[in-house]
């Protein structure tokens, strides 16, 4: 019994400490906060597994912050980099690109400069803004990538499906064609089951027929 009451103690002081990381984030930058509150998560899972297996509390929260530190994507100065310059090549194109909330670099491509109508081959005007993104994935070698395709509800699944998965991985193909490493890039396709807009009308479906590209920079 004071075993598990020593182990209910370090529970309670893992989660006060925990409550410390996470109140001290907002001196943090975005990405320092992230982290930090990885870690803030990780040692309360932690603390509780370490109890309730009657192990030690304190060690289980040390190995919980660890890994919810590392289970995240850091926002590097190369990403931020690649961001910047990717904004200014692609302004006035419709591409959209983004900070996601877990630290990745987003492109959305619209379907009028990336494909045309049930075409999975890559369009000229589409093919700049790629030459530009495969130059800053070379100078990024930890980067992993992941291209999703989506079309619009228009046809049916038998052929959304493909098409999309043919759509992004045609931009896999372009990439690696210039230098990318295959392994670095996972292809996915979602057909039309995920829209951003109403298929009800013509502009709808414009929006939905798109390729989102999405990079990560993991921890070290």
């Amino acid at each position: 019994m004071p075993l598990q009451r020593n182990n209910h103690k370090l529970a309670a002081g893992a989660l006060a400490a925990s409550l410390l990381v996470l109140a001290g984030c907002a001196d943090l930058n975005d990405t320092q906060r992230r982290t930090a509150t990885g870690a803030g998560v990780g040692a309360l899972a932690g603390a509780g597994v370490g109890a309730i297996a009657g192990g030690h509390a304190g060690e289980g929260a040390v190995i919980g912050a660890g890994v919810g530190a590392l289970g995240t994507y850091i926002w590097s100065q190369r990403l931020e980099r690649q961001k910047q310059e990717l904004a200014q090549a692609t302004r006035g194109t419709g591409v959209a690109v983004t900070q996601t909330s877990d630290n990745r670099l987003k492109l959305d491509i619209p379907s009028d400069i990336s494909f045309d109508t049930n075409s999975a081959a890559v369009k000229s005007n589409f093919a700049p803004i790629l030459d530009r993104f495969a130059a800053g994935l070379r100078d990024n070698p930890n980067a992993e990538v992941r291209i999703i395709g989506h079309t619009d509800s228009t046809g049916s699944a038998a052929i959304n499906d493909p098409l999309s998965v043919n759509r992004a991985t045609s931009v896999r193909d372009y990439l690696t064609a210039r230098g990318i490493g295959f392994s670095r890039i996972a292809v996915e396709g979602q057909g039309a089951r995920q829209p951003i807009a109403s298929n009800d009308t013509a502009e709808g479906r414009a929006r939905n027929r798109r390729v989102e590209i999405y990079v990560g920079e993991r921890q070290g």
